[in-house]
């Protein structure tokens, strides 16, 4: 059968959790990959090899496999620094395809380098359809960084609207990337599909947070979780900030631990920790802190079971895929009402909104649910029941779906339309 290639050069779908360069796109494009393989397609999933030894083909499931292609130092390399090394990882990708005979209908990059990689394989490839998914945008991080050392280059924000320009279709996560894209990259939007992000709702499913706390040793009254890379974009200063006035305004003799799962996992190397750990401790909360460092994904349903408040008080999320898992477990989401968030979350119904950057407002949102454990209760009920409708197939039956405007009959065997939620709730 013709395959589909999926493009993603900087980062392995199989890399573990919460590190600089891995999240919700390594989960994104490993997830969609299995569940395209089980609908009738056959997919290689390309990515930068970056451990020496690594074997050149691994199994994702039926009709899918992750393909290694040498390309620049055998290490992880800032996706900047990569763009020296595309037509490398590009000449392997076409090699590869060579040597087994595999044939693409249709490309489908993953961030920005890989778009780049995607319309330049469609050209060698003789003209296949290019689909396109960001999952975050330059510009748009430009605009929310607190200084110019966080601006991401100028190479990044011409590729991105060169690769809108290009490709036959663009996915974009929620209505408000859609109107991103067009804004700021100049697409088309007759060109773009709205299909939101998913969830494994086998694996993040509601569970006792008695025994979740027993198997991972939290014996505190209250935990509070936060899942996910501790860069500023996530806000963590801010959380930090909230425990802060929580401990002033009536929570000092608080039994309360704040577990921070995300980051490298040589706390020596990982800069954003210690600079949290600072701040922790300089704002008097330091003794609830406990971070754990990345967690393979397995783990984390635990923690989201344990957790009395999941937070995620981002400065921007394209969709907050953390969110989405710790709804799927039934746990209460206090997020910030940014970006993807404030449509994944129906705010009082499936968690509680509030504003970003917002100190006061998260730590007053915090306070008030400690206290009601009724309501805790029901917003948890309600947001595991929402996050049936993102389960995984569905969303991989909505790309299926894209797929064959671009190439009709691609997957034989016929697919079920998609939900209502992934079709249109967006």
């Amino acid at each position: 059968m013709t395959r589909i290639g999926l493009i993603s050069v900087h980062t392995c779908p199989l890399a573990a959790l919460g590190g600089k360069e891995t999240g919700g796109m390594n989960v994104y494009v490993r997830e969609v990959a299995r569940h395209l393989g089980r609908l009738g397609l056959e997919v290689d999933v390309f990515t930068r090899s970056q451990t020496p030894g690594v074997p050149t083909v691994v199994p994702l499931g039926p009709g899918a496999r992750v393909v290694h292609i040498e390309a620049g130092p055998q290490r992880p390399v800032p996706p900047a620094e990569i763009v020296a090394d595309l037509d490398e990882f590009t000449d392997g990708v076409v090699a590869f395809g060579h040597r087994t005979g595999a044939e693409y209908a249709l490309v489908h990059g993953h961030y920005w380098l890989s778009g780049l990689v995607a319309v330049e394989l469609a050209r060698r490839f003789g003209g296949v359809p290019v689909v396109q998914m960001f999952h975050t945008l330059g510009v748009v991080k430009n605009a929310l960084a607190d200084t110019p050392s966080e601006w991401v280059p100028q190479v990044r924000l011409d590729a991105e609207a060169r690769v809108a320009a290009l490709a036959d279709r663009i996915v974009a996560a929620t209505p408000l990337e859609r109107a991103e894209l067009a804004w700021y990259c100049g697409a088309d939007v007759d060109r773009v599909r709205t299909i939101p992000c998913g969830v494994d709702v086998d694996l993040f499913s509601p569970g006792s947070a008695i025994a979740a706390r027993a198997r991972l040793g939290l014996d505190a009254e209250w935990v509070l979780l936060f899942v996910g890379r501790p860069a500023p974009i996530k806000g963590l200063e801010i959380l930090l900030q909230a425990l802060a006035r929580l401990k002033a305004d009536g929570f000092g003799q608080a039994d309360l631990r704040l577990v921070i799962v995300g980051g490298d996992r040589d706390e020596g190397r990982d800069d954003d920790r210690g600079r949290l750990r600072a701040l922790a401790d300089a704002l008097g909360v330091g003794a609830w802190v406990d971070f754990k460092g990345p967690e393979p994904q397995t783990a984390l349903p635990e923690y989201y079971r344990a957790a009395d408040l999941c937070l995620v008080p981002s400065h921007h999320e394209s969709f907050g895929m953390a969110a989405l898992e710790a709804m799927a477990c039934g746990a209460a989401v206090v997020a910030s009402r940014v970006g993807g968030l404030a449509t994944t979350i129906q705010d009082g119904v499936t968690g509680v909104l509030v504003p970003p950057r917002d100190e006061v407002a998260l730590a007053s949102a915090i306070a008030s649910l400690l206290a009601d454990a009724s309501r805790r209760r029901t917003l948890g009920r309600l947001a595991a029941r929402w996050a049936q409708s993102f389960a995984w197939p569905s969303v991989a039956r909505a790309l299926v779906e894209l797929y064959d405007e671009l190439v009709p009959d691609l997957c034989r065997t016929p697919s079920v339309p998609a939900s209502v939620n992934c079709a249109t709730a967006f």
